[in-house]
């Protein structure tokens, strides 16, 4: 099995400035991580939240597994994340300041063949900041386009 799954947020880096990276392990069942396999997952619209000093992460979603029968997965459900108690703490403490969140980057399965999801803490851009990176998207468009002119 070759197949390199590489599930992105492509919205969060325009967004979103990352203060921090974190990669955690997640809770699944077995139809979930099959679909995953599958390539069939949409973190676009995921956020991560703390219940009672856990991190779940939620609204991502993961389609139901086709043979999967009566015992499928909910598509939508909460999803426990595998932090160790220091990075969760260190991340809690970041959150509770104004204007802080924690969004999923990246899911993608290891080597070892677990699911596992790239979360940043991240502080959301303001609109001047949203302009910049559109600026400097073009200008190495551009430059790109210069290179290969030549």
């Amino acid at each position: 099995m070759s197949r390199k799954i590489n599930i992105k947020n492509r919205k969060a880096s325009f967004e979103y400035q990352f203060i921090a990276t974190f990669v955690a392990g997640i809770s699944l069942v077995g139809t979930e991580i099959k679909s995953i396999r599958n390539n069939k997952a949409n973190i676009s619209d995921a956020h991560c939240v703390f219940v009672e000093e856990e991190l779940f992460v939620k609204s991502l979603h993961i389609a139901e597994y086709p043979n999967g029968g009566y015992i499928n997965h909910e598509p939508k459900r909460d999803r426990k994340l595998l932090l160790n108690r220091q990075e969760l703490n260190k991340m809690l403490g970041k959150v509770k300041e104004k204007g802080n969140a924690i969004i999923p980057i990246r899911l993608f399965i290891n080597e070892k063949g677990k699911a596992k999801l790239e979360i940043a803490l991240a502080k959301g851009k303001k609109i001047y900041d949203k302009r910049e990176s559109i600026k400097e998207k073009d200008q190495k468009r551009d430059m790109d386009r210069i290179r290969n002119m030549r």
